[in-house]
């Protein structure tokens, strides 16, 4: 599942679940430096596997959430082989990449007290790229094939907007973009994960061979949660609900405008 509050309470909580694997996301998500190192922390002696989501394809970025102890990457915006290839070469020290050479200072390798962290580091980091428009679909097997990818992900939000279809992620056009970058992964032998929130969806992709798959957020239970409340307890006029009047010393009424 997501984990998109930039709460380590909250990530603790899923990381408890028996779930698989959660992504961190901070592309559409309020994450930065510190709160991706406390859920890293937090989430740390349960058994589940953590994907980290940085919001670019940036090597300095990337070099930041490596030097924090990220070991899974889920790089977004990946469009092209160069694309690719920048992203691996960002997790890689030279001459082989362009990683900062930082390990005395980092997490990543215990303030130096993991031996040969330098010569190992790329060894234990896995980079996972996310196809998510009409030009990374074609040239998905490309993609596949460069060295140091290690898998790919499929993000049907943005495919179907890049395809004119924003909004319209079950989309039979964008479905069957989807299958052909499952199949072109299996293809290749590099697993190929999949966003779907809907469970027929996700159980369709799952069957065209989708090793991965994520099927829940964290603000999204919490907001439909809350929902389902107030749809059962809140009247729909909220008249007779006591207390509820400025004057009484309730909850005073407010713009339905959001206000930040």
């Amino acid at each position: 599942m997501w984990v998109c509050s930039g709460s380590p309470l909250v990530a603790e909580i899923c990381a408890g679940a028996g779930l698989d694997w959660l992504l961190v996301d901070a592309e559409h998500s309020p994450n930065g430096l510190e709160s991706i190192l406390a859920q890293l922390q937090a989430v740390r002696g349960y058994p589940v596997q953590v994907l980290v989501r940085p919001p670019v394809n940036d090597a300095v970025l990337i070099k930041q959430y490596l030097d924090l102890g990220v070991q899974n990457l889920l790089v977004p915006m990946v469009h092209s082989v160069t694309d690719a290839e920048a992203a691996v070469a960002a997790t890689r020290y030279p001459p082989a990449g362009v990683r900062g050479v930082g390990s005395a200072l980092a997490r990543a390798a215990r303030w130096n007290r993991v031996p040969d962290y330098l010569t190992t580091a790329a060894s234990t980091i896995s980079v996972t790229v996310q196809i998510e428009s009409t030009e990374a679909v074609v040239a998905v097997e490309d993609i596949l094939a460069v060295d140091g990818v290690d898998a790919i992900f499929v993000g049907p939000s943005d495919l179907a907007a890049s395809m004119g279809l924003l909004g319209q992620q079950e989309h039979d056009d964008v479905q069957t973009a989807v299958v052909h970058c499952l199949a072109a992964a299996n293809r290749a032998g590099k697993p190929a994960g999949v966003n779907a929130f809907s469970p027929a969806t996700a159980n369709g992709y799952l069957d065209a061979g989708a090793r991965f798959i994520l099927v829940g957020a964290d603000v999204a239970l919490l907001a439909r949660g809350s929902e389902a409340l107030a749809a059962a307890f809140v009247p729909a006029s909220g008249d007779d609900l006591p207390g509820t009047g400025a004057s009484d010393g309730g909850i005073s009424d407010s713009s339905t405008t959001p206000s930040y």
